[in-house]
């Protein structure tokens, strides 16, 4: 999060999110994160601020369980931490995380790791689906982004396979159509995105995202559509939107 708050309840709103994994939250009382939560239509979910990571809800999302975890401190560098909500979103359970990964290399590697087994616990516990969301501070061949993909589904790269697979020449798609059925709608397809996140005025690479179960439908995993002045003014970031579908 960066200065313009009216930019950053202008993006937030644009999101149309059920769930919101916020980094750098607001600093200071709970009711300053309230209010930028209420002026996009959310409420925050989680409890305190450890990490500066939060979790806000729509008003379709019914919040089961929170808890926010302190990482690992490392010796000389700034304490991380895990916010997590289980919630039901018409009827699929999440556990939801959001987490915000150091500058430092092993930092990243085993808060990354510790992330991973907390959102499990709370996903057993609770018959949920794991979603987190983060910024993790490295690219998608460096170790803690690796870690992350080998547990879960990095949205971005899953949905990007999709989009080259409906762009497959005709003929290799032709089988396809016919098990869809004569008059089947056929989505247009998307414009390519390459998911670059920073910064958010000139985005060169890829260090936020998210991750699923691999169980979780990835419908679509890309940018938000909001004007750049507005993307710029409301963080250094750009977010990462996931559509998801759980079960049938």
């Amino acid at each position: 999060m960066r200065d313009s708050v009216p930019a950053l309840t202008r993006v937030i709103a644009a999101m149309r999110a059920d769930v919101l994994c916020v980094q750098e939250a607001p600093r200071l009382r709970r009711s300053r994160r309230g209010a930028l939560a209420a002026a996009a239509g959310l409420r925050v979910a989680t409890p305190g601020r450890v990490g500066g990571v939060a979790v806000f809800t729509g008003p379709r999302v019914r919040v089961l369980h929170a808890e926010s975890h302190a990482l690992r401190l490392f010796l000389g560098l700034e304490r991380r931490g895990l916010a997590l909500a289980v919630v039901d979103v018409a009827g699929a359970r999440l556990a939801v995380g959001s987490l915000h990964l150091d500058l430092h290399d092993s930092a990243r590697v085993h808060h990354a790791a510790e992330a991973v087994a907390l959102m499990e616990r709370a996903a057993g516990r609770f018959g949920a689906t794991i979603v987190l969301g983060g910024d993790i501070n490295e690219q998608a061949h460096q170790p803690a982004w690796r870690l992350l993909a080998g547990r879960l589904a990095d949205c971005h790269a899953v949905a990007a396979r999709e989009r080259q697979g409906d762009r497959a020449p005709q003929g290799e798609r032709r089988g396809e159509r016919e098990r869809r059925g004569d008059g089947a709608e056929i989505a247009p397809e998307r414009p390519a995105d390459e998911g670059l996140t920073f910064t958010s005025a000139r985005p060169a690479v890829r260090i936020d995202g998210v991750f699923a179960a691999r169980e979780a439908h990835v419908v679509s995993c890309g940018g938000v559509d909001a004007s750049s002045a507005d993307l710029a003014g409301a963080s250094d970031h750009l977010p990462v939107v996931a559509e998801l579908r759980i079960g049938h």
